[in-house]
């Protein structure tokens, strides 16, 4: 189970100061409307107040990709099969 602990600030009429454990982040926007800016990205949340019934949208903060790992030698799947028959070999002989 999980344990969130987050503080919200009112400045003004329409923004928030939200501090967590994992920053700080913005909300700006009225009931149905917000966007919240964080060091994470910007979240865009539309609702129709009242009914449960909303949408979220995240734009990230540009990441830099990982570089993939090179691909796996043949010769790295032959030892490993040879090891396993060894091993095979040794218990059943």
């Amino acid at each position: 189970m999980a344990l969130r602990i987050r503080k919200s600030i009112k400045i003004a009429p329409g923004v928030r100061i939200n501090i967590s454990k994992s920053g700080v982040s913005t909300s700006l926007g009225v009931k149905g409307a917000t966007v919240n800016l964080s060091k994470r990205g910007t979240r865009i949340t539309t609702g129709i107040p009242g009914t449960g019934i909303s949408s979220s949208k995240f734009y990230g903060a540009g990441k830099i990709e990982a570089t993939p790992a090179p691909p796996t030698p043949a010769w790295a799947y032959v030892a490993t099969l040879l090891i396993i028959a060894a091993v095979l070999w040794w218990i059943f002989s």
